[in-house]
């Protein structure tokens, strides 16, 4: 099967998106499927162009089993709304010949775009059709929704218009698959047939992410202490975070010894979540770490943090879950408890309602004080990692019902002949 995909970010980038599309053609390729990549050059979180690439020309490389076609893009320096909206459209324009010639030159089976950004849609749906293919959108944020909820946008005008756009588009392609329950019933509302809608969930490598036995390198590298318990953050550091509650807890916690916030990450918001937390002792901010030290960076928390606002529920999944609960160090996550987000953090981890910054302390001080029962919710966030998530079962599930699906249409058309 040839997968020609159309994705914004891409490995090597270290979290969100990217992440997962670098895993999933990886997996691709060592199933034996043949996938072709259109991208952006890495940029995400740091909003930064990675060293060693170019915002301004095209260029190709080989990377996590794929053909990779590197296309042009903007990248704002302060992404506000308009820029956002600004450096997504240079995306869609750059990367429109190259997903056309692909189609026409390479005549891929299935043409998957990845959602953010949906202004790639129109293009991965027209190669879809030029080439014969099956057109499947994948969405991981449902981005015009949270652009608007968010405050990111406001007019109303604009939100109506581009509604009405989504629905229209969403409703052609032959697949559209989300990574969670609640993003799937929001699908069912802007129109998307039943017989067209998928589950499809991030994953995690168990094998990769689980439990350290012994001593962490890592927290030597970092110079903490065993005796120190470390209340971690780790990803994207953007509006819809609400890392702003970290910080709040922190502030109370000051005073607790031995108990220190690391945020690692990057983001449009890290100015100003470090400014806000100028003159605290007990956090420190530090950089994304490279894959080969994700399992120990993962493993360095006694206690992962989860915040998200209460705004950004329903239209959003955090990918981070996942490799938290493998790594069987229990969660703290503010979400409702009916949400994908609340049932699945409370099987390894302590769930607070959105807004309720003394719950997420609170929680926090049970968890401090009780080791027995870091341990017990760390197992069990482990066990439900291995049951739901497992990065070969998603990936093999996802992959086979599109591969049915063509197998269906050849037939059709063979017969019909």
């Amino acid at each position: 099967m040839r997968v020609l995909i159309v994705a914004i970010n891409f490995a090597p980038e270290l979290t969100g998106i990217g992440k997962y599309v670098g895993d999933m053609t990886a997996w691709m390729a060592e199933a034996g499927i043949e996938a072709r990549v259109v991208t952006a050059p890495p940029y995400y979180p740091a909003w930064s162009v990675k060293e060693g690439y170019s915002a301004s020309r095209y260029a190709t490389e080989q990377l996590s089993g794929a053909k990779v076609f590197r296309c042009p893009l903007w990248v704002p320096r302060k992404p506000t709304g308009l820029k956002r909206m600004l450096h997504l459209l240079s995306f869609a324009v750059s990367s429109l010949p190259v997903v056309l010639w692909q189609a026409i030159a390479w005549r891929p089976q299935v043409v998957m775009v990845i959602e953010p950004p949906l202004v790639c849609a129109p293009v991965a749906w027209l190669a879809a059709r030029v080439s014969g293919a099956r057109a499947w959108l994948h969405v991981q944020d449902l981005e015009v929704d949270a652009a608007f909820d968010l405050g990111l946008l406001k007019q109303a005008w604009l939100r109506k218009l581009v509604l009405a756009a989504e629905r229209g588009l969403m409703r052609r392609f032959d697949r559209v698959t989300s990574i969670s329950q609640l993003m799937l019933a929001k699908l069912r509302e802007k129109g998307v047939a039943e017989e067209r809608l998928g589950f499809f969930p991030n994953w995690v490598d168990t094998n990769l992410i689980k439990p350290l036995k012994g001593g962490n390198a890592l927290r030597a590298t970092l110079g903490v202490t065993e005796d120190t318990q470390v209340l971690l953050y780790s990803g994207n550091m953007g509006e819809k975070q609400g890392l702003e509650v970290i910080v709040e807890v922190a502030r109370a916690y000051e005073a607790t010894e031995k108990a220190l916030f690391i945020l690692c990450g990057d983001g449009a918001a890290r100015p100003r979540i470090e400014n806000a937390a100028a003159g605290l002792s007990n956090v420190r901010f530090i950089p994304l770490q490279p894959l080969d030290r994700l399992n120990e960076l993962l493993n360095l928390a006694d206690i992962h943090l989860l915040p998200q606002r209460s705004d950004a529920e329903g239209l959003v999944m955090p990918s981070k879950l996942t490799a938290i609960m493998a790594s069987g160090k229990p969660v703290v996550a503010i979400a409702s408890g009916d949400s994908d987000l609340g049932r699945a953090a409370a099987a390894g981890g302590i769930v607070v309602p959105p807004g309720d910054s003394g719950a997420f302390s609170s929680a926090i001080g049970r968890l401090l004080s009780d080791a027995a029962m870091r341990d017990r919710l760390g197992n069990s966030g482990r066990a439900y990692a291995v049951a739901n998530w497992e990065r070969s079962t998603i990936l093999h599930h996802a992959l086979n019902e599109v591969s049915q699906r063509i197998r269906v249409v050849h037939r059709i058309d063979t017969s019909a002949t």
